[in-house]
């Protein structure tokens, strides 16, 4: 009984809940009022907008329970663009005239509980149409629950399935239910939205999240009165706002509003009648694309005739754009590719086919088709060249753009990988690798439209990848890494990784440059999964068996990655113990930069850096830049979410100047988007081998074998790889590889014959011919720079834009003829010095270069039929005539450059930038209306504006009254010259709103530049001449003369400029000098103080250096002795004593050469200047004057320079009238330091113009802080007031220090590292023979001073990477000095110990020869092949040239570059080895490998890094087999057996070394020994295993001391 009564208590009050579904009876037809607006523009009243609005009833019908039909009544179309709220709209008669027929048609649509379902229309109604019927369809959407008054749910709708937020409350007086629902369209599970243009920028996400350019949300509130069915709708409004600013919104953005009202009007029983047609299903609520993807919103053009309208458009192009670009033509391209968008293939090819063969035509469309960024168009391309209607350069031109441009789906792809594939393009290189990278560029975009994209589209890629590797196929290898990098899809690791050295596998095989480009290769991948790549990268980066380039570019890899704190911390950790320099340069510097990132999207990793230093040693940051290097720099503004961002990353190599890799990348970041904009990356490896190596050198199988035959005996010896000269570089563009290039002997060999050929001398010929016929060209180039696109629907159904146009068309025409007297002979090649000398050659040339810009940035509404948005507009347009005569009689050595006159557009450049509100609808293009955004004309009534904006804050912000435009014109004329050059300025903006940059942008900007004549006589043209020879004097238009000091004239004259300089000094404003001489006094007192500190610690300060010393001209070294004051005084006296004997050179010699610019007018006054210089050889004396040749104008420059002494040059430069108004003297001087060579620069000037003074004063101020920045000592001295004195000192050919003692302060800074050896002597001059031609003084210099020097002195080695050990030779044994380590064995140095004299000696082991070096006595000694070699018959050369023995000092020394020996010195007691700079990292042997690497300096012959010097020596002795042997060694390497009793691991154990130690033969006795600690291998003394079975293979236990033999005594047993 209970539960039947709780049972009825139940159902009672389920029938008292009102059911809240919004319901319509079938047989009612509810009449609803609907009015949609749609206004772009800013917030703020006053300011121009531009929108549509449409109104109209709609009446809505039951057909079955779940089926309704919607009709719109007297349907209204409204433009609107104005001065909101004043403006009305205004009527589009003509737009709903030729819409009321679609917008009458009832559509037929699901409804159930509050949810739309599918819609259904006529064929005849246009998706635009239908469209705004689902904006009405979309009100009605309401997910509504009976349970739940607050939830959120993703709820679909017109725009997408979004975050949708109810609130449903109950209004019990009035009877009415209220639901407010609320939808945040930034974050939705589906958003309908179409990209163009983004595809290869990366979204930014941490730099929106704190702050945002882009937000969107939407409001829907609705009032629902219950009825019989269920609750009628009885008021819905919709308000929504899309806000945008390329800066933060708080800073002010403009927006675009949508407001939907629809309002319950009454029920009628006519119901609403479907038309007789066909009601197809057109799918659901949702928002369908319609045409305006084919529409820019930049222009609204109605397409009737697509290929008419495209020769229309190219006619203008062409016709407009001849002797200069037209001011539409940027616009007027965009609308050509617009056009050829909706045109058809069959269209396109009939145009084509029309203008192929009229070449400004054919230019033009060639630069427009790619751009249209269709399929349609790469079909077109590839089928034109397959016809052989593209040439090679135009078909790549427009396909790469195309490639880029092109809408990336499966069945463009499909489409790229056939043209991949085709014979023709397979047959030529670079044509199969544009195509190629763009296919993967195409995977990559598709992707990113698709991130569910298959792998499947990467099939063949991995096929060819897979094939290369089986076939070792080196190029094919590196194009497929390439592709998959353009691609960067995840599935691509595993390929990638089986050609990365983790493997060990494929990889061992190919080149480091693949194994680096398989890295690199990871880059895109990272980007999408990182967490794929950090490892991998990570342990590349820390595997030391691995080269250090590969690991450096690993490294940089890692980063990009965005790698956590611990990743990070655990590489800084590991680098601890890093033993290659270059790797721990290269991370340590990478960390360091990193710390200073202020990128949002590298924030974390900043952070990570910031921790990681903290962890690595400090003694990096000082290493030298031959170390490798990363830096990465940038800026990022988060107010206006701007930034940029470069990387530069140097890979360094010990074997080359060059570096061995370089890359550069841009970064850019802008409203919440990053990209990288362009990288840069070239390789050099090889270059310098390819360019310093010598093809003489001999390459014989004999040679090769007799080296390797001597080599046998060292245990383990494993050739370096071959080092294949080779460079490539590459280019990307948006992260995309756009174009690479090899450079390898093939090709160099290639292009030889190519330059040095015939075809060369028939191109120069004809290039001559049409010289002197003369050439007159005009060409054109347009470029499509941007466009991108974001376009999506708004609640009204119409779609909103938010794009950016960029277009830019170039032309120039060019007009050149020349004239040669007497004319060139048929075979120019013929043609002697002494013809070329008699030729006259006169050129004349006009050009007319000129260039367009405009670019659009527009948000609002795009479509087919109506646009009403706010446009941003910016144009530039530069125009820069010139017309030029030259001439060349170098008979009589006169040259001649002159300027004429030219006819000036009336703007050479403008600048103009607006912001502009725009509405234009298809039906009635001259109803077009254009508003200024901020309207000048509303200045007229200020007083209104006040009054006009109510929020509060604002005017706390700024004052509301705007501020009148402003506008400025300055001008500037050029004297003599009569130009008159102007630039008039004009800005409007709102800045009166808000004090921010937003508002300060919106409005109008303009600058133009106009250049014309000033008032005068008119200017003939502008001179340059130049007469070089002896008769140059003759060509001077004005007699160069000075007044003598000694008459009566010449004292008036000083006495009158004295007080104009006194006068001048009297208006210069004093400083307080006593403060600062007080300074002075204290802060010296106090650098007393502080150097006595540095002193005890072991410092030198600059005020306590040694003096600088000077050469004698006589003597080498010779210290002048006496103060500075008197040497420096004896050298200003001889040089004033040359002057004083001829103060003007041009009484006594002729001018060398003389120089005339002049400006030539009608009125023949002499107006310009002139330049003599003369050259007093006797007195080694230059003199340069410079005059003007103007009538009573005695402005004149004098420049004096002498060479007293190879040491020292002293110059004078003084100006002014009679050249006595200002002087400067420059003094140079070679001379010692303490011990090092030096060289000192002096300025001393006796007068300087106040305005030097002035700045120099405010730039002293700065110097202390820049000298601190630069590493440099600061201290205050007492220095001389009108002097300046540079000194450098050399204390090694590879650093420098520097001491510059200035007034009031001195900086120093000592040992600065330099990135080359400077070629300097002893005695102070430089090795540089001026007596050769360029190229060999390019390679000595090369040779000379880059090259690896071994020496040893007494018994202690110094390598190549100057790291010093004792050597205890064995006696009679050969030890490898040094040797070509790669399989070629250019050369061998042993060298031995004789056992009776104990004196070294050295063999060398090169081309064909054996050359033995050792002593005599004093003497040194050579063996050429077992014969001796006189001393009086050096030098001597062997028969191919490439080897060369010569005397020098005490000593003996081999030449043989070619081989990689430079040079191979011997005398009594030392001797010396260089190796050429290409063989570095290439060497081995006692001597080390030359790579700069101090840390792997041990390296035995199995690659064995060992910690004994001494068993490192002795790996390197070519030991015995038997006693039989002709060296007379006795000794042999093993492994040895540890004498005492070892306990590991708590097990009694055997060991033995796993480092050969030196041991006697059996039946020889040891005689001398030294004691070697290397490291032992153990195992139980109950194993059976073989322990000498690989024991050099075997890893260390324990290190102990054993006794290493050096000389032993054999018996005759020994066998």
């Amino acid at each position: 009984m209970r539960a039947v009564v709780l049972a009825l208590t139940l159902a009672f009050v389920a029938s008292q809940q009102i059911n809240i579904v919004p319901e319509f009876a079938l047989d009612n037809t509810y009449v609803y009022k609907y009015e949609a607006l749609l206004l772009g523009g800013l917030p703020q009243e006053g300011l121009a907008r531009a929108g549509i609005k449409v109104s109209s009833k709609v009446h809505l019908s039951a057909v079955t329970e779940n089926t309704f039909l919607m009709k719109l009544m007297d349907p209204l179309l409204h433009e609107y663009a104005g001065i909101w709220p004043k403006d009305p709209f205004v009527p589009a008669t003509k737009l709903t005239s030729a819409l009321a027929a679609q917008l009458q048609i009832p559509i037929k649509f699901e409804y159930a509980n509050g949810v739309v379902g599918k819609v259904f229309a006529p064929a005849g109604v246009s998706t635009t149409v239908l469209n705004l019927h689902r904006g009405i369809l979309n009100i009605l959407q309401l997910n509504l629950k009976k349970t739940q008054n607050i939830y959120e749910l993703q709820e679909a709708g017109a725009q997408g399935v979004c975050k949708t937020q109810y609130v449903i409350s109950e209004d019990t007086k009035a009877n009415h239910i209220i639901v407010t629902k609320a939808k945040d369209l930034s974050h939705c599970q589906e958003r309908i939205m179409k990209d163009v243009g983004l595809a290869y920028a990366d979204r930014c996400a941490e730099c929106t999240k704190r702050v945002k350019s882009l937000t969107e949300t939407a409001s829907y509130n609705y009032i629902m009165k219950p009825s019989a069915a269920g609750v009628l709708i009885a008021e819905a409004t919709v308000e929504e706002v899309h806000q945008f600013s390329p800066f933060n919104e708080i800073h002010g953005a403009a927006q675009m509003e949508a407001k939907q009202t629809l309002a319950f009007e009454e029920i009628q029983k006519t119901p609403v009648v479907p038309i007789k047609a066909d009601y197809l299903a057109r799918g659901s609520l949702q928002y369908e694309f319609a045409t305006e993807i084919l529409q820019t919103p930049i222009q609204l053009m109605k397409i009737s005739d697509a290929p008419a309208q495209i020769v229309e458009v190219l006619q203008h192009l062409v016709v407009n754009n001849v002797a200069m670009v037209h001011d539409d033509a940027p616009l007027k391209f965009v609308q050509l590719v617009q056009l050829l968008r909706a045109a058809t293939l069959e269209n396109i090819e009939a145009i084509w086919a029309q203008f192929k063969d009229k070449p400004v035509y054919r230019r033009w469309l060639l630069d427009a088709l790619p751009a249209v960024g269709t399929p349609v168009i790469v079909k077109l391309i590839k089928e034109k060249f397959l016809a052989g209607e593209l040439t090679i350069p135009d078909f790549i031109q427009a396909l790469v753009v195309a490639l880029q441009m092109v809408t990336a789906d499966l069945d463009t792809i499909q489409l790229t990988a056939s043209l991949a594939l085709h014979e023709k393009i397979a047959t030529i290189p670079a044509l199969r690798e544009v195509v190629m990278l763009g296919y993967g560029s195409m995977i990559a975009k598709h992707c990113v439209a698709v991130p569910t994209c298959p792998a499947e589209l990467l099939r063949p890629i991995h096929e060819l990848a897979a094939e290369a590797i089986s076939k070792n196929d080196i190029p094919e290898i590196t194009l497929a890494l390439k592709v998959l990098g353009n691609a960067g899809h995840p599935a691509s690791l595993k390929p990638i990784m089986k050609l990365l050295p983790v493997l060990k596998t494929a990889a061992a095989s190919v080149p480091i440059r693949v194994q680096v480009d398989a890295i690199l290769a990871l880059r895109n991948i990272a980007k999408k999964e990182p967490k794929l790549v950090q490892p991998v990268a990570l342990q590349l980066v820390l595997d030391r068996a691995l080269h250090p380039e590969v690991r450096m570019v690993a490294c940089i890899v890692l980063f990009e990655a965005k790698p956590s704190v611990a990743l990070v911390s655990s590489l800084s950790g590991a680098l601890k113990m890093e033993t290659n320099m270059q790797v721990a340069s290269f991370a340590y510097s990478h960390i360091k930069s990193l710390t200073r990132i202020t990128a949002p999207d590298m924030a974390a990793v900043a952070g990570a850096a910031n921790v990681a230093i903290k962890l690595m040693s400090r003694k990096l940051d000082r290493l030298s830049f031959r170390f490798s290097r990363a830096l990465q720099l940038d800026f990022y503004h988060t107010p206006l979410m701007i930034g940029a961002a470069g990387s530069a990353y140097m890979i360094n190599d010990a074997a080359t100047i060059l570096p061995r890799a370089v890359v550069a990348k841009a970064r850019a970041y802008l409203a919440g988007a990053a990209a990288d904009v362009l990288e840069i990356g070239v390789r050099t490896e090889g270059i310098q081998e390819a360019l310093l190596k010598s093809p003489a050198a001999d390459e014989s199988v004999d040679r090769i074998t007799k080296i390797k035959r001597t080599l046998r005996a060292l245990i383990n010896w494993k050739a370096l790889p071959t080092n294949q000269p080779l460079a490539s570089a590459y280019v990307k563009l948006l992260g995309q590889e756009v174009a690479f290039a090899r450079i390898d002997r093939n090709i160099i060999e290639q292009a030889i014959p190519l330059a040095t050929g015939p075809k060369p001398r028939e191109l120069l010929k004809g290039a001559l011919k049409a010289l002197q016929e003369g050439i007159a060209f005009q060409y054109a180039k347009p470029l499509l720079v941007a466009e991108v696109r974001r376009i999506f629907p708004t609640a009204v159904g119409v779609p909103m834009e938010l794009s950016m146009y960029s277009a830019v068309v170039g032309a120039a025409s060019v007009n050149v003829k020349a004239t040669i007297t007497p004319p060139l002979p048929e075979e120019i090649e013929t043609m002697t010095l002494e013809q070329l000398k008699k030729t006259d050659v006169q050129l004349q040339a006009e050009a007319r270069p000129s260039i367009a810009i405009q670019k659009f940035a527009v948000m609002g509404v795009n479509t087919a039929l109506i646009q009403a948005a706010v446009m941003a507009k910016g144009e530039i347009r530069l125009i820069a005539p010139g017309k030029v005569a030259a001439r060349a009689d170098i008979l009589k050595g006169n040259y001649k450059v002159e300027a004429l006159p030219v006819e000036l557009p009336e703007h050479i450049a403008a600048v103009s930038f607006e912001t502009l509100a725009v509405v234009r609808n298809i039906e009635d293009p001259t109803a077009e209306r254009i508003v200024p955004l901020v309207p000048e004309l509303s200045l007229q009534n200020p007083q209104t504006w006040s009054s006009e904006i109510p929020d509060p804050d604002m005017r706390a912000e700024a004052p509301m009254r705007p501020t009148a435009p402003f506008h400025k014109t300055l001008c500037l004329a050029v004297p003599y010259i009569e130009i008159k050059g102007c630039i008039e300025v004009h800005s409007h903006n709102a800045a009166y709103i808000r004090n921010s940059p937003f508002f300060y942008i919106i409005g109008q900007h303009s600058a133009r530049a106009t250049v014309a004549r000033a008032e005068g006589p008119t200017v003939e043209r502008l001179e340059l001449e130049v007469h070089v020879g002896p008769r140059a004097a003759e060509r001077l238009l004005k007699q160069i003369s000075f007044i003598d000091e000694e008459t009566p004239e010449g004292k008036a004259f000083l006495l009158k400029l004295r007080e104009i300089l006194e006068t001048e000094d009297k208006n210069v404003p004093v400083s307080s000098e006593s403060s600062s001489s007080s300074r002075i006094i204290s802060s010296s007192s106090s650098s007393m103080s502080s150097s006595r500190v540095t002193e005890l610690m072991g410092f030198q300060t600059a005020n306590h250096m040694e003096p600088f010393k000077k050469f004698h001209k006589d003597q080498y070294m010779a210290e002048h002795g006496a103060s500075k004051a008197v040497s420096s005084g004896s050298a200003a006296s001889s040089f004033e004593h040359i002057q004083k004997q001829a103060k003007y050179l041009g009484n006594a010699v002729p001018p060398v050469v003389a120089v005339i610019a002049r400006v030539v007018r009608v009125d023949h006054k002499l107006l310009g200047y002139q330049l003599a210089a003369f050259f007093d050889k006797p007195t080694a004396r230059v003199q340069l004057i410079v005059s003007s040749i103007a009538e009573n104008d005695n402005w004149k420059l004098c420049a004096d320079g002498v060479l007293l002494s190879k040491h020292k040059v002293t110059t004078k430069v003084a100006w002014g009238a009679e050249c006595q108004q200002y002087a400067v003297i420059t003094k140079a001087e070679a001379g010692i330091l303490g011990e090092f060579p030096a060289v000192r620069l002096e300025w001393e000037y006796e007068r300087l113009p106040v305005i030097v003074t002035t700045y120099a004063k405010k730039l002293s101020k700065h110097i202390p802080m820049a000298a601190l920045q630069a590493g440099m000592r600061f201290e205050r001295a007492t220095n001389s007031e009108k002097e300046i004195e540079l000194t450098v000192a050399l204390p090694t050919k590879r650093t420098l220090n520097v001491v510059v003692r200035a007034p009031e302060m001195t900086l120093s800074r000592m040992a600065i590292p330099l990135p080359i050896t400077v070629p300097i002597n002893p005695d102070g001059t430089l090795s540089i023979h001026i007596d050769q031609d360029i190229l060999f003084r390019a390679q000595n210099y090369i040779y000379d001073y880059t090259t690896a020097q071994c020496s040893m002195m007494q018994d202690t080695i110094t390598t190549f990477n100057n790291r010093r050990y004792k050597n205890e030779m064995p006696i009679s044994c050969y030890q490898v000095l040094a040797q070509d380590c790669t399989p070629e064995l250019k050369f061998v140095v042993l060298l031995k110990k004789d056992e009776e004299s104990e004196e070294n000696r050295l063999n060398v082991k090169l081309a064909d020869i054996d050359v033995d070096l050792y002593a005599l006595g004093t003497d040194a000694k050579v063996k050429v092949n077992e014969m001796e070699v006189p001393v009086s018959s050096l030098p001597y050369q062997h028969p191919s040239g490439s080897i060369q023995i010569r005397k020098k000092a005490d000593g003996l020394s081999l030449y043989a570059p070619s081989h990689g020996l430079q040079e191979v010195y011997f005398a009594n007691g030392h001797w010396k080895i260089q190796v050429a700079d290409w063989m570095k990292g290439q060497t081995c042997g006692l001597c080390g490998k030359a790579d700069g690497e101090i840390g792997q300096e041990y390296t035995t012959p199995s690659g064995y890094l060992t910690k004994s010097s001494v068993s490192f020596a002795h790996s390197w002795v070519l030991p015995v087999e038997s006693c039989r042997d002709a060296s007379q060694c006795r000794m042999k390497l093993e492994s040895v057996k540890l004498e005492k009793q070892a306990i590991l691991n708590g097990q009694e154990s055997k060991c033995y070394s796993v480092e050969p130690v030196l041991r006697c033969l059996p039946g020889c006795a040891p005689i001398r020994t030294i004691p070697v600690t290397i490291g032992y291998h153990c195992l139980s003394t109950d194993s059976n295993l073989n322990m000498f079975d690989g024991i050099y293979e075997k890893s260390v236990d324990l290190r102990e001391t054993t006794d290493a033999h050096v000389a032993c005594r054999c018996t005759e047993q020994c066998a």
